[in-house]
């Protein structure tokens, strides 16, 4: 989908994003639910894969000058299947413990088939090796099979989640009630951005993405990493925690 995906900025809202609105004129609402349990479907994934991309884009114009963009998504961790998947059995669980979360991308392969899943529950709290997909793993992969986990380098999925975030709640609930941006909104952002200039200032490094300009030439460092308007202050338009 992008950078991040629905499942990560749907965390994000959290409870942030409920409607009162019944489903139907006949069913009444339960009150306690009010701003308490978050409506998955009050913004169609279409929509979310659109603020998705405008938060990518994003990122991208702001790292341009130090990292070809858009940036390359890369296979962090690998371990194998330690049961057989079937259709008694649809959960995953890997050899190897791993610090899996909700949202991960983790591709299944036995060498000829492969599938790609996005994690949607964690079973195993303590190792995390044991987790749900969001939709059903079609082939009966057997044991021994690669489990990979593919990402993004952080900290950009979870910075376009948060873009995506504040731009949605701002659309379809702030927008509803007050023109203004709104403090929860407000927040996400400035924490998004604070992580874009933490990388323009050398901070952050992406790992395996491909760098330009003269300052990572063959690789002698030749001038100072940081550019001009990445100092603490940061970049004009970018608003930096206190």
């Amino acid at each position: 989908m992008g950078y991040s995906n629905q499942t990560l900025v749907e965390r994000i809202l959290a409870q942030a994003l409920t409607s009162a609105t019944p489903s139907d004129l006949t069913t009444p609402v339960d009150l306690l639910r009010i701003g308490n349990t978050l409506d998955t479907n009050q913004v169609p994934t279409d929509t979310v894969a659109q603020y998705i991309a405008w938060a990518d884009s994003e990122i991208d114009s702001n790292l341009s000058s130090l990292y070809i963009t858009p940036l390359l998504e890369l296979a962090d961790f690998e371990t194998t299947l330690f049961t057989n998947v079937s259709e008694y059995n649809d959960y995953i669980v890997t050899t190897d413990a791993c610090p899996f979360f909700v949202g991960d991308s983790v591709v299944i392969t036995d060498g000829v088939h492969e599938e790609r899943h996005i994690i949607s529950e964690i079973i195993d709290p303590i190792d995390r090796n044991v987790f749900e997909t969001e939709e059903a793993i079609g082939f009966a992969f057997q044991a021994g099979s690669r489990v990979i986990r593919v990402q993004y380098p952080d900290p950009i999925p979870v910075t376009s989640a948060r873009l995506a975030a504040a731009y949605i709640y701002d659309k379809y609930v702030m927008a509803q009630s007050s023109p203004a941006q709104s403090d929860y909104s407000a927040l996400l952002t400035k924490i998004a951005n604070q992580s874009l200039i933490d990388i323009l200032g050398g901070g952050i490094i992406l790992h395996g993405q491909h760098r330009i300009g003269r300052a990572f030439y063959n690789p002698t460092l030749l001038r100072q990493y940081g550019l001009e308007g990445a100092t603490p202050g940061g970049k004009k338009g970018l608003e930096r925690l206190k």
